[in-house]
């Protein structure tokens, strides 16, 4: 893929929909590992669980992302005129989590 900074908003979309569903994954995979671990004893749930919040706070925030993620593209689409500053700050932080995520 280009540099960073040469993408077009196709590459950005298309990026950041990537990043979404490889944060997922993880989270997800992560998530069911925790879950095992619970299973074992009452001790393993009372120290794994805060853990396992952490894996679902994550699930959450991607959820979040790929709802503002549509309604960006639904917008571009119905409009047509190109993104406002609101969408254009919305994809922004999108891209600034995944990064902080990597």
């Amino acid at each position: 893929m280009a540099k960073r900074g040469n993408l077009n908003l196709d590459e950005y979309l298309e990026e950041t929909t990537k990043n979404i569903r490889e944060d997922r994954a993880v989270a997800k995979s992560l998530l069911i590992d925790v879950m095992s671990d619970m299973k074992l004893s009452s001790a393993e749930r009372r120290e794994m669980g805060p853990i396992a919040a952490k894996f679902v706070e994550n699930l959450q925030r991607s959820n979040e992302q790929m709802v503002k993620l549509a309604s960006i593209i639904q917008r571009q689409k119905t409009t047509n005129i190109g993104l406002s500053e609101d969408d254009k700050e919305q994809l922004f932080d999108l891209l600034n989590e995944g990064q902080e995520n990597d």
